[in-house]
């Protein structure tokens, strides 16, 4: 992994360049100075560092002088690379690399769908490496989060007709709620399988907090349970938003959010 800085104009994001080669990639990246911890935000699948609860994180940290840190994964948003180039492995990769090179000092991590299963894998990688990271991890803020969705909320519930089209044709375009159809990839579903989570003990070293909602109907609320199942650390919550989506950002949702970051953020 190389990363080499390209500093901002005015109003534009700063771009790092991640992996080598045909794999290299531009990874858009907003980030504000300020006292710690930090707030790192993941974004979820085929979301962008311009949605409501990442701008509405954003505006919390200005509001309280605190450094904040957001990025498009390589194929979202302003970043460079394709969509159906992605993986869990080259976003993780990139995740790793912006929190390298932008975070200073204890960070929030805060990870919404695939993005809370970003933040443990983040923390899986961090706590591989000691001497450089021991203690960076202040807390982690996990909004609908889907850990192993590759697997478990995407193939398994596939009829066996998407499977075959995935196996023939290398993928298959699954129909979205939020916008147009996206490529769901065979490369996806096989890497996904390298980072699965619940087999397991997850050990976070640092509090853990759940937003999820009850009527999401993309990630389940018994994922979420089946997440705290695996979580052996004491300080652990999760909090069941009885009418929310999966989205949860809504005004209400938006001060649960931001509530939930104050109970960290004292100065």
């Amino acid at each position: 992994m190389t990363i080499a800085e390209q500093q901002p104009s005015a109003g534009a994001p700063a771009f790092i360049e991640v992996g080598t080669g045909d794999e290299a990639r531009r990874i858009a990246v907003r980030s504000r100075s300020g006292k710690s911890p930090g707030l790192f935000w993941l974004g979820g699948f085929a979301s962008d560092m311009g949605g409501t609860k990442a701008v509405a994180v954003d505006d919390f940290a200005a509001e309280t002088g605190r450094a904040c840190v957001r990025f498009d994964y390589s194929g979202h948003g302003e970043s460079g690379g394709r969509f159906v180039d992605g993986t869990i492995s080259r976003w993780l990769e990139e995740a790793l690399a912006v929190f390298a090179a932008h975070c200073e000092g204890p960070q929030i991590v805060l990870g919404s769908s695939m993005g809370g299963w970003m933040a443990l894998l983040l923390a899986r990688e961090l706590a591989r490496h000691p001497e450089r990271y021991r203690g960076r991890l202040a807390a982690l803020i996990l909004i609908a989060p889907a850990p192993d969705f590759t697997e478990a909320l995407m193939w398994q519930n596939f009829s066996p007709e998407i499977r075959a089209e995935i196996d023939s044709k290398g993928q298959w375009a699954q129909p979205s709620a939020y916008g147009e159809a996206y490529p769901i990839t065979k490369k996806l579903i096989e890497d996904g399988r390298n980072h699965l989570l619940l087999g397991g003990a997850i050990e976070t070293g640092c509090p853990v907090r759940i937003l999820q909602g009850a009527k999401d109907e993309d990630v389940p609320w018994r994922h979420a349970f089946a997440l705290t199942d695996r979580l052996p650390c004491d300080d652990v919550v999760l909090t069941m938003i009885q009418d929310g989506d999966h989205r949860l950002s809504r005004p209400q949702d938006i001060a649960r959010l931001i509530a939930t970051l104050k109970e960290f953020c004292r100065d």
